[in-house]
């Protein structure tokens, strides 16, 4: 028997799972002494750093397969739960500990350049970090291109002194780059706002209400990945992680500080945003009523002659009027001045 002919199946091509590592360092008294590029590694590397004292391996990771987590998971001895929480890509911006393991998931953010707000303008661009800080080890899962860490690596190799700290010191480093870009992005929203509502009270208003929901929305998303820090940021600067170094504390409780301002910045944004859109709301209303009462005051002037053609219309024989010698023009006069008048009389009045 014949067959029918069918399409070819897409050839589907999976990563290989060693190419969800972008960094993997032994990093020993602050240095870096080996960084190989290969999972096969991983193991001997932790066995190393668990070793010697003041030695842990930074790994960063990119958007891992299931499989490539798997490997990592049994490598570090990740509980099921983490691996669980960095496999769903949506999560709360949270911070756990499983036994000896404290599980991070923060939010990042990127400003999107833009020419001009309209109705469908990215301004804010999101994405998840997962720092898993074990005592010999710090993991970070980046998902999306945002918040690239390869810079932060290189910033840190060149100060061995803070990487001598331990893992605690890569997750300040982390953080304090986070809020650093927040208020980066708060600094460029507020120049957004700005010339928004210079806009919105500049005669002839070109904003749309479209547009400034718009920069709603996406004050919003920003929102949703600043204040959540807050909780995270209080637990590390109080007594709950006991096993944190206090000179490291000592940093979390700067970076706390500066992300408190992001913070009252950040909420102050959403205080303007909403001024703005009811004022330009209440424009549109008395927009809307200045309309209505021209049109109301165009449709009286028309009125009157409606009303003086319509009695001269009638035609009744005993009307006086009707065989007048100069009624026609008297009339037509008539007219024209109880309109004139009555012009007059609605433009003084603010109607026309």
């Amino acid at each position: 028997m014949q067959r029918s002919w069918q399409p070819p199946r897409p050839v589907v091509r999976r990563r290989a799972d060693h190419t969800a590592i972008v960094g993997c360092d032994l990093m020993v008294d602050g240095v870096a002494v080996e960084s190989p590029g290969s999972a096969a590694d991983l193991a001997r590397l932790h066995e190393q750093a668990q070793a010697q004292d003041g030695a842990f391996v930074w790994l960063g990771l990119h958007e891992p397969t299931e499989a490539a987590l798997a490997r990592v998971a049994e490598v570090f001895g990740l509980h099921p739960l983490m691996v669980e929480d960095i496999l769903h890509r949506e999560q709360r911006v949270k911070v756990e500990r499983f036994d000896d393991v404290v599980f991070f998931v923060v939010r990042s953010a990127q400003y999107v350049e833009h020419e001009r707000i309209t109705a469908t303008s990215e301004i804010v661009s999101t994405g998840f970090v997962r720092i898993l800080v074990g005592p010999h080890f710090v993991i970070t899962v980046r998902q999306g291109t945002v918040m690239e860490l390869s810079t932060l690596r290189a910033d840190l190799s060149d100060d061995p002194e803070m990487l001598a700290q331990g893992p605690w010191a890569v997750v300040h480093a982390i953080l304090d780059r986070l809020i650093d870009v927040y208020v980066d992005i708060a600094g460029a929203m507020q120049t957004d706002l700005d010339l928004t509502e210079a806009a919105v009270f500049a005669p002839g208003t070109p904003v749309t209400v479209e547009q400034i929901y718009q920069l709603k929305r996406q004050l919003m998303k920003f929102k949703a990945a600043v204040l959540p820090l807050q909780r995270p940021l209080a637990a590390l600067v109080s007594k709950q992680f006991a096993d944190l170094p206090k000179e490291i504390r000592r940093y979390f409780s700067d970076a706390a500080d500066h992300h408190s301002a992001a913070v009252e910045q950040v909420v102050a944004f959403d205080d303007v945003v909403n001024t703005l859109l009811q004022a330009r709301l209440t424009q549109l209303t008395v927009d809307q009523n200045n309309d209505m009462r021209k049109i109301a005051s165009w449709a009286a002037i028309a009125a009157l002659p409606t009303a003086i053609a319509g009695i001269y219309g009638m035609n009744f024989t005993h009307m006086p009027e009707l065989n007048a010698r100069y009624g026609y023009p008297i009339v037509m006069l008539l007219i024209v001045v109880s309109a004139t008048v009555l012009h007059r009389l609605l433009r003084r009045a603010g109607w026309l």
